[in-house]
């Protein structure tokens, strides 16, 4: 695993605009309303200060075809909610992260990488910290076919 290129992040705790969607495509539909609600506030236009996190809740399971998914935006702490979006203050914490494509990564698919970074944490006497999400950070469109992601992994200080 040493070849995985990983670093270590702390993230800041933070307030986000959070939403919420269940179905076979619970990201999209999370996007499709996220997307909505921040094109009108005009957060879209820099997502280095509102970058989007998201991540299952709850997770897929083998015999259901449907599972839901969260999308966080960081948002100023002074934003309020409004259609169907929540804000909440969340806390940061220590995270391995790692870049992958949503499409055609040579590591393979999304959880495969996700397993090379459980790998990594594991090889290197790190622990994983259970008390906060394991996050996927956005980095342009969900729709995106060319997408890509940054994997947070949340381990122990």
């Amino acid at each position: 695993m040493a070849d995985l290129p990983v670093r270590i992040e702390r993230l800041p705790s933070m307030t986000v605009a959070a939403v919420r969607s269940f179905g076979s495509t619970p990201e999209l539909e999370a996007w499709g309303h996220l997307r909505r609600w921040a094109e009108s506030k005009g957060f879209l236009t820099d997502l280095d200060c509102h970058p989007v996190y998201g991540f299952n809740n709850p997770n897929p399971t083998p015999d259901e075809s449907q599972y839901g998914y969260e999308m966080w935006m960081r948002v100023d702490p002074d934003t309020e909610p409004d259609d169907g979006i929540t804000v909440k203050r969340i806390h940061g914490g220590r995270y391995v992260v790692v870049r992958c494509k949503l499409n055609d990564d040579p590591r393979g698919s999304v959880s495969d990488v996700w397993m090379s970074l459980y790998e990594w944490v594991r090889e290197s006497g790190s622990h994983q910290w259970k008390r906060t999400h394991e996050l996927e950070r956005h980095l342009g469109p969900p729709d995106d076919a060319d997408l890509e992601l940054e994997l947070y992994l949340p381990v122990e200080d």
